[in-house]
Formats: C-alpha cells, sequence, structure tokens
C-alpha cells in the first residue's frame, strides 16, 4: 500500500499518458497533455462533483473586458467542459475585501451535509492591501451566487503574511471535516523568486484547520502545520490539496515560484491525516508530457477526478486528470494480494478537448 503511493510518480512517468477519442474510438497513446477549454486563461482551479457533474471554479480574471471575481465552468461527464464566461460564482465583495483590487484567489467549493455549498477563498485586505487572507462565502447553488456577508476575514495570520490557497477535505471515516492552507510568508519575504529567495528565508507552513462538519466554518481547535517549505521548495509550498488514497493520507501541493518555469505539483503522504507527511518527488514539472509550470492540484473530495494549470498561449490555463490503477513492472494491481506493489499514477482524462465553447477573449490581469 505505501510503496503504491510512493510510486505514483514514478508509475506516471514510465506508462505513457493514455488517452481516447469518444468511447468508441480506439485507444491511442500521446506524448503531450491537452488543456481543456482550448487553452482558457483558469488558474488555481478548484473542483467539486454535484449529482449533475463536475463544476472547477478559478481565480479572478478578466473576460471580454469585464471583472470576474470567481471564474466557472462545468462538465456533465469530465469529458467536455463549457467555460462560463462573465458569470459570476460571487459578484459582490465581502466589506473586508478591498474592493479596488480584491485579488480573488484559488476558490475551492465544498457541500455541507443540508445540501448547500460553501466556498473557502482568499482576498486582499480592504486594511492592508498588500496582504491576502481568507474569507468564506455560502450559497444554495453549487454555481452561486456565494455571499459573504462578513466585516472581517474567517483567517488571517497578519504577522506570519497573511494566508490563501484554501482548500476543503471531508474524511469521510471519522467524519471529521477539516480546511487547509497557506501561510503566505514569502509576501513578508526579503527579495528574490516569489519574494523569498534571498536569506533569510520566511517559512510558509501549510496547516490543517478541522472545522464544523455541519457548516464548514465554525473553527476547532487550532491549526495544525502538516507541511513547510525547505532549501528543495524554493521559496515556498503552497496550493495544498487532501485526498485519500489506499489507506493513506496524500497532500498535493505545489512549490518553486508559480512565475518561473521551475513550479510543480509535488506531493506527500501520511497514515494520519495531522501529519507527520513525507515528501516524494514532484509529479509534474516542467517539461512532463509538455507542461510548463505545472501546478495547482486539486482533487474532488474522496474522489479520483483533479484538476491542475499550466501556462499555455492564453495564460494558465486548466488541465484534467484521473486517478487510476496502473500496475508497475513486476506487481499487481492494487486490488490484487500484490496491491503493495501496484501504482496508482495519474492520467489525463479523456475527450479533453471535444465539444468546448470558443475562448471568450481573455486579458491577463
Amino acid at each position: 500500500m505505501t510503496q503504491s503511493i510512493r510510486n505514483i510518480c514514478a508509475a506516471a512517468l514510465a506508462a505513457a499518458v493514455l488517452l481516447s477519442a469518444p468511447a468508441s474510438a480506439k485507444v491511442r497513446r500521446r506524448s503531450n497533455l491537452a488543456p481543456v477549454m482550448n487553452g482558457q486563461n483558469f488558474p488555481d482551479p478548484g473542483v467539486i462533483r454535484t449529482g449533475d457533474g463536475w463544476h472547477a471554479f478559478s481565480t479572478n480574471g478578466i473576460v471580454n473586458s469585464q471583472q470576474v471575481h470567481v471564474q466557472m465552468a462545468y462538465t456533465p461527464d469530465f469529458k467536455s467542459w463549457n467555460f462560463r464566461g462573465t458569470k459570476d460564482a460571487m459578484p459582490k465583495l465581502a466589506p473586508w475585501v478591498h474592493a479596488a483590487a480584491p485579488k480573488i484567489w484559488a476558490p475551492d467549493v465544498t457541500q455541507l451535509p443540508d445540501g448547500s455549498f460553501i466556498m473557502y477563498y482568499c482576498a486582499s485586505l480592504a486594511s492592508k492591501p498588500a496582504t491576502h487572507c481568507l474569507g468564506y462565502a455560502t450559497s444554495k447553488n453549487v454555481e452561486g451566487p456565494f455571499v459573504d456577508t462578513s466585516n472581517s476575514p474567517w483567517i488571517c495570520p497578519q504577522a506570519q503574511g497573511g494566508a490563501i490557497d484554501p482548500a476543503g477535505f471531508l474524511d469521510a471515516g471519522p467524519n471529521k471535516r477539516y480546511a487547509v492552507y497557506k501561510v503566505d510568508g514569502n509576501s513578508i519575504g526579503h527579495g528574490g523568486e516569489c519574494g523569498n529567495t534571498v536569506k533569510p528565508i520566511v517559512p510558509t507552513p501549510l496547516l490543517l484547520q478541522q472545522v464544523s462538519v455541519n457548516n464548514g466554518r465554525d473553527l476547532i481547535g487550532s491549526p495544525i502545520q502538516i507541511l513547510t517549505n525547505g532549501p528543495a521548495d524554493g521559496p515556498y509550498v503552497e496550493a495544498p490539496s487532501l485526498t485519500y488514497l489506499d489507506g493513506k493520507y496524500v497532500l498535493f501541493f505545489s512549490s518553486q515560484c508559480y512565475a518561473t518555469p521551475k513550479y510543480d505539483v509535488s506531493y506527500a503522504i501520511s497514515d494520519k491525516i495531522t501529519g507527520p507527511y513525507t515528501k516524494y518527488g514532484p509529479l509534474f514539472v516542467t517539461g512532463t508530457l509538455g507542461l510548463t509550470a505545472p501546478g495547482g492540484m486539486d482533487v474532488a473530495i474522496n474522489g479520483d477526478h483533479a484538476v491542475f494549470h499550466a501556462y499555455s498561449g492564453y495564460g494558465r490555463a486548466m488541465y484534467t486528470a484521473i486517478l487510476i490503477e496502473k500496475d508497475l513492472p513486476g506487481g499487481g494491481s492494487s486490488s490484487s494480494p500484490k496491491g503493495a506493489e501496484g501504482a496508482r499514477v495519474i492520467e489525463q482524462a479523456p475527450w479533453a478537448n471535444v465539444g468546448v465553447v470558443p475562448r471568450a477573449k481573455v486579458e491577463e490581469q
């Protein structure tokens, strides 16, 4: 089991990527991954599965000259994605958010037991625009409008640089809910790549905060550090996303500076949700399957569908992935008695570019 998870990266590179056209077509191999939505700019994607399909949410953008705080996309089958254009999941800003330049980043939506939805997000403080903190907004509909009426941010470690990149996780076994996020230490760094490669390096820990299983917002206890940046991570670790595979907690995250080709998708593994987590090599780096600066992977809670971004000609486009069973040479599948020798690998979802809507005009902020 442990070996199965540890070999995610090795198997992904060794097995090649299997893509298919529609179900009736013959499976074929390709060396490069392709973005969905014709490369539509859609950075820091988060994904949720509902009864009618998958919904993705993205960092703010300007679409057809209109400011969109939270971009959206939808697919009924994880094959063809429909970009929602100027439709905004959170059209109104909370009082604590800087109105002129809110910089809504990395939204993540989770469904609650009563069927409603909560969106975790980060935004610039009205009182201190250079600092991001976390907020939450709620809606009865997965596509919003999400509303946050709070006068102050939800989680805001200002002295440590603020907080970004929140993601929800439901630990289904014990029925406990968590939010994981990054302390944005590089925002108060001493310079260099992404503000934090000049010594002394400021810590950018990933923290785990238990929250109410019912409403997703009431904090339970204090946050727990589950990972932090080291010398091999460049300026930071960020973009955490938790999932549960083969009896292990797998923490996907990114390291290195997002604005450079060194940005990556990495992962760490633990027997317990609170850690300790052990880092294993990056899963995707520039050059892997034709990607440039891949990062920000998010996995649907307790599922096998994932999204991430990488640079394309139109900004940071969304790519899709599916966690699947795959045998390693000399090993059985993870469902066989030799499961410990098998591996899960990530492959691009089939039909990624079939039936997408034309790309809207997008300008980078």
